[in-house]
């Protein structure tokens, strides 16, 4: 395989990250200019995005299989092509059902990133922390840009705006690597460009316990405050967003664009720092900062945001770089599946979680409590992680430098 396919390869891994995240998370955005449109309560338009959600977490262990056993750069295709058509769809909904379709093809073919993009990405990469790091960071600008983006369409044409355009760019996305695909400028790599040892056993069943509790909880934190901040923001930063969508959008990508730098720091620190450790002391930090959020308004609260997402945006690298350490390189997509499976389809419950405590409470005061609960949740089963002393990448670079 040459330099320049793993190159290219890289390139697509990280720009689809960044539009996956985009595509998700349009309509949390999107939502706000739909009450009166369709004369549905905010946990009801809420819960049109729910299919889309699922499906973004329960299409990933069967797309990881393909990944692994099929052709990951092929799936990649299917992914961009796919989504941005369904992104297309979306925008051209005329109803409440067509949007609940349209939205579940988003998630259905987004749900083919993240098991199989990050797979790709670990193997063409020479230097996995810094490259997990780089890819963070390019999620976390696709996280970033939305609310913005989606605020900023909605407001200054019409909310099919905010599907359309970005729909047609991923579809364009698709075609560019469907082409250097065919012309075998991309071509598969059979083995990572730089193997590492296989995991223990024993590490991996307990490994395996333990991540599995730590995803499913991280995703539904992950999951309701994504999905939350929008409103969050509409209701308790009156004094700075006037009330505005564009406002709550644009101050939500305030929050995010710290994702833009944060996963670098995340990926120096999994190359450097146990793993294990990484991960549990992140955590930790944000259990305080969860119960304070409960009564904040204004400036505290978006202080207390920010550090929230901060840590959120550290600790994510090293969660991958995790199952990268225990998995075996053949299983490797499938195993990203099985995560996204728990983090993203079935932690999509903190989307209900969301509607059903604002609509019975007219607050988020609760969800930061129950946000705060999963996070001891984490702590505790991550404390449960084999001993790590050193770092996966620590271990492989060595020889290297």
């Amino acid at each position: 395989m040459s330099t320049r396919s793993a190159s290219i390869a890289l390139v697509f891994a990280n720009v689809g990250h960044m539009l996956s995240h985009l595509l998700m998370l349009l309509y949390p955005t999107v939502v706000l200019a739909l009450g009166q449109r369709f004369h549905l309560s905010y946990g009801e338009l809420m819960l049109l995005s729910l299919p889309g959600t699922v499906l973004y977490g329960a299409g990933a262990l069967p797309a990881g299989l393909l990944g692994d056993h099929w052709s990951a750069e092929r799936m990649m295709v299917l992914f961009y092509v796919g989504s941005g058509l369904a992104a297309i769809a979306t925008g051209c909904a005329a109803g409440p059902l067509g949007l609940a379709v349209g939205l579940g093809l988003v998630g259905l073919f987004g749900s083919i990133y993240h098991p199989v993009g990050i797979a790709w990405l670990v193997r063409n990469a020479q230097n996995r922390g810094r490259v997990l790091g780089w890819n963070g960071i390019f999620g976390s600008i696709g996280v970033g840009i939305a609310p913005a983006l989606a605020g900023a369409l909605t407001q200054w044409i019409d909310w099919r705006a905010a599907f359309l355009v970005p729909g047609a760019i991923v579809v364009v996305m698709g075609l560019a690597l469907a082409v250097l695909v065919q012309r075998g400028v991309v071509v598969a790599a059979k083995t990572d460009v730089k193997p590492q040892p296989e995991p223990e056993r024993g590490d991996v069943r307990r490994a395996f316990v333990a991540l599995s509790v730590t995803m499913l909880a991280a995703g539904i934190i992950s999951q309701a405050m994504t999905v939350a901040l929008p409103k969050l923001f509409e209701e308790r930063l009156v004094g700075l967003t006037h009330g505005s969508t564009l406002g709550a959008g644009g101050f939500a990508s305030l929050v995010f664009a710290e994702g833009m730098v944060l996963p670098l720091l995340g990926g120096w620190l999994a190359d450097r720092y146990s793993l294990k450790w990484v991960y549990v002391a992140s955590w930790a930090l944000a259990i305080p900062v969860f119960l304070a959020t409960v009564r904040l308004f204004d400036l505290p609260l978006f202080a207390a945001i920010m550090v929230v997402f901060s840590l959120m945006s550290i600790v994510t690298p090293t969660e991958n770089a995790l199952l990268v350490r225990y998995t075996p390189g053949r299983w490797r997509a499938t195993a990203f599946g099985a995560k996204f499976v728990l983090s993203l389809g079935v932690a999509s419950l903190g989307v209900p979680l969301v509607a059903f405590i604002y609509d019975r409470t007219g607050d988020f005061a609760w969800l930061f409590v129950v946000l705060g609960a999963f996070a001891a949740i984490i702590v505790a089963a991550g404390a449960f992680l084999p001993r790590d002393g050193d770092s996966v990448a620590a271990v492989e670079a060595a020889p290297a430098e």
